[in-house]
């Protein structure tokens, strides 16, 4: 009866709010008590009981009274951060405020003349606590907000647990507590405290609520001691957190570099790095704090806390859905990709063992299953970026040659071999099976594959069938002609079959017989019309042929057991836009792999060319700027090719190796196969694999890796697409729903 009561309470005051025409006065303890001290209701209730409409018209009709309700509301978490909230009713105040606050302020900051609200000043709050000097030291509305809940983060008895044997019953006390001592979970900490580099309070919390936040998010294990449905019995209340954690964790770090200091990356010391420089302009302690994380035994716990969650999803067992699956992958790809581009030391930690693949795996089954998934765009993309990042580094092509053995059931066909074999054959299927929007991707997917391919030791047959698969359909002249850009496709396959017969031929014996058995293919290219009736020819098949690419080519095989096939997104499903990526050229810039093993970047003016095709070119000639001038024209189908352009092309193509592999191997493969009167291709590749090609392949070309590099596009890209995940992730309780989000559209699949 207490619950209705109090729910019915709540609700008159609302109405009451929404229907006073005169301003309310501040000092009206009586009505403004009815919002928070009288109540007892759910983040749910106060959803349900203040609807979007009451609060614009309150915003139109009674400015005055929306502002002094958020002033009330802040200056009542103030008041209970300072108190230290030891009572109950202290606490569900507080409760009370947070909820109430949370359901309006996505409605204030959706009018552009409230923006400034929340950084205009509080009568009587100044940061000194004197009122004399109250306009030079007035704290801001959203000031006192944040600091006042970081003080309630760390309130002993409330949010955390108190282990000091006094009470710590005084605002003084309050205020001395080191909230450092109150860190939510045991995990990634400093050999010693910072010095202090803040002015008063302000930044108290910062380091405890980012460890916090960390430590919450790597520690969690859904699956705890294993026991079967134990999600099903008990209510998991960690799970809440931790998406909470991850959420605000990964907000913190949303940080244009462009516009402050650099995160420092040399980890050796927790003092701040610039301590006689002026920064340019505000510095993100959260991103200054995860650069300077430098211990193994950190590094080592965010990893494998990362590694088990995103893994989590793949758990197989022998009861159906006996173990939780946790939702929030999307999140930690955004937290990992974080600590990789702000801590370079952990990048390379996570480089320097097989553990990277325990990263690995999980994204690749991420990517096989959304592929057929339009709202499941950003998971894609996000997924393509963290590999690219990665095989930027020698380290990681070096990494996959490790036997694949784990066996996650996906929608592919079954192979023996390595992480390799495993990374290629579900890019494959991203390409040949993906929805039409994943097109943008194919160069990003082939890149990393072109990084890696000078460390694969060895292919397995069914990978070496689907990268010549891939080279029949992208060299067809239908394809080739109708849009600008996808002769770049061909370039990036054929650098791969040149790194990889250059550099690691003594184990590829599978792939040199995929090139010997698809030489026709080859033949194509070298001889490629650019006469104007063969281009008109090439057009007209396609028009014909709706598919972008014929999977005729490609054995397809059983696919693993228990796999589900990737579905499409059920109708309706909600998704949120993004913004366009930057293409390959803008996305990577070019390094030379030095004799020794560094890698040497080259000159802005020689990278250029990833335009013109292939990667070691110099500037394009007139023509080909005026044509890519066009290219834009491509998608609406007026898109034209020229001879002059296909010769620009063409000309560079880089076919000599495997010309020169062909000549020497097809005479003697056939001889074999008639002198022995061979039709079993195992003897064949037995002869290839103690074949030796040395002293009669061209000079290897030096090796060239397209190393990701931070840009504006792609910041602004991830910016949009974190918030579009954490809107359509909050629907219990709908914080943004309805709201005026400017970032993104919402749109139904």
């Amino acid at each position: 009866m207490g619950s209705a009561d109090s729910k019915l309470n709540f609700r008159k005051a609302v109405i009451q709010l929404t229907t006073k025409t005169q301003p309310v006065e501040a000092t009206d303890n009586a009505f403004w008590d009815q919002f928070w001290a009288d109540t007892a209701t759910s983040v749910q209730d106060v959803f349900a009981l203040v609807p979007a409409a009451e609060i614009r018209a309150v915003r139109e009709e009674s400015p005055s009274n929306l502002a002094t309700l958020c002033y009330k509301a802040v200056e009542k978490l103030v008041q209970g951060a300072e108190g230290g909230c030891h009572s109950e009713k202290e606490k569900q105040v507080v409760l009370n405020c947070s909820r109430l606050l949370t359901r309006v302020l996505p409605y204030i900051f959706e009018d552009p003349d409230w923006r400034g609200f929340f950084w205009s000043t509080v009568p009587g709050a100044g940061r000194g606590g004197q009122g004399e000097e109250e306009d030079e030291n007035a704290r801001p509305l959203a000031e006192s907000l944040l600091l006042a809940i970081a003080d309630l983060l760390f309130c002993p008895d409330f949010t955390v647990q108190n282990h000091r044997r006094n009470d710590v019953d005084s605002a003084e006390d309050v205020h001395s507590l080191d909230s450092c001592e109150y860190i939510w979970e045991a995990g990634v900490g400093f050999a010693h405290s910072p010095q202090p580099n803040y002015i008063h309070d302000m930044n108290r919390h910062a380091l405890p609520l980012f460890t916090s936040l960390l430590n919450t998010v790597c520690a969690y294990d859904p699956v705890g001691y294993g026991i079967p449905y134990n999600h099903l019995l008990f209510s998991d209340y960690r799970e809440p957190l931790v998406e909470e954690a991850a959420q605000v964790l990964i907000v913190t770090l949303d940080h244009d570099s462009a516009t402050s200091t650099s995160p420092t990356v040399d980890g050796t010391t927790t003092g701040t790095v610039m301590d006689d420089a002026d920064p340019p302009g505000p510095e993100n302690l959260f991103v200054n704090y995860l650069s300077r994380i430098h211990r193994e035994e950190d590094f080592q716990f965010i990893l494998k806390g990362i590694a088990r969650l995103l893994s989590n999803p793949l758990l197989q067992t022998y009861l159906p859905n006996s173990t939780k699956k946790i939702q929030f992958h999307q999140e930690l790809l955004v937290l990992f990709w974080k600590l990789c581009d702000f801590n370079k030391k952990f990048l390379f930690f996570v480089l320097k063992s097989s553990d990277v693949l325990d990263i690995l795996v999980p994204i690749l089954y991420f990517l096989n299953d959304a592929r057929a998934d339009q709202s499941r765009v950003g998971l894609m993309h996000i997924g393509v970026f963290i590999l690219l990042l990665l095989s930027g580094e020698r380290n990681f092509g070096v990494r996959l040659n490790k036997p694949y053995s784990v066996r996650v059931p996906m929608d592919i066909p079954v192979f023996t071999g390595t992480h390799a074999d495993l990374l290629i054959v579900v890019f494959h299927k991203i390409i040949t099976s993906g929805h039409q929007r994943l097109q943008p991707l194919f160069d990003c997917l082939l890149t990393i594959v072109v990084n890696v391919s000078p460390y694969l030791k060895s292919l397995s047959m069914v990978t070496a069938n689907k990268l010549l698969h891939l080279l029949e359909a992208f060299s067809t002249t239908w394809f080739l002609f109708s849009a600008s850009q996808n002769h770049h496709l061909v370039f990036f396959l054929l650098e791969v079959f040149n790194n990889i017969i250059q550099y690691q031929f003594d184990g590829n014996s599978n792939l040199v017989y995929a090139i010997i058995r698809k030489r026709g293919v080859f033949h194509q290219l070298a001889n490629l019309p650019t006469d104007p009736p063969s281009i008109h020819k090439a057009l007209q098949r396609r028009r014909r042929t709706p598919e972008p690419l014929s999977r005729a080519g490609s054995q397809e095989g059983a696919s693993m057991e228990g796999s589900r096939p990737a579905a499409p997104a059920e109708p309706g499903t909600l998704k949120t836009s993004l913004v366009a990526t930057p293409g390959i050229d803008k996305l990577t810039e070019k390094s030379q792999v030095s004799e020794d093993g560094t890698l040497r970047s080259l000159e802005p003016e020689s990278q250029q060319n990833s335009a013109e095709g292939s990667p070691s070119e110099g500037e394009p000639n007139q023509t080909w700027r005026e044509q890519r001038r066009l290219s834009n024209a491509s998608a609406s189908g007026q898109w034209s090719p020229t001879s002059d352009w296909i010769l620009s092309w063409k000309s560079k193509l880089p076919l000599q190796t495997i010309m020169r592999l062909l000549q020497v191997l097809v005479p003697q493969v056939e001889k074999i196969c008639i002198d022995k009167g061979l039709t079993d291709e195992s003897e064949i590749l037995r002869f290839l694999q103690h074949g030796t090609l040395v002293g009669l392949l061209p000079v290897p070309h030096p090796i060239l890796i397209r190393k990701y590099q931070a840009n504006s596009g792609t910041a602004m890209w991830f910016r949009t697409y974190m918030w579009g995940v954490i809107y359509l992730r909050n629907v219990d309780p709908p914080i943004w729903y309805d709201t005026d989000v400017k970032l993104f559209e919402i749109q139904r699949v």
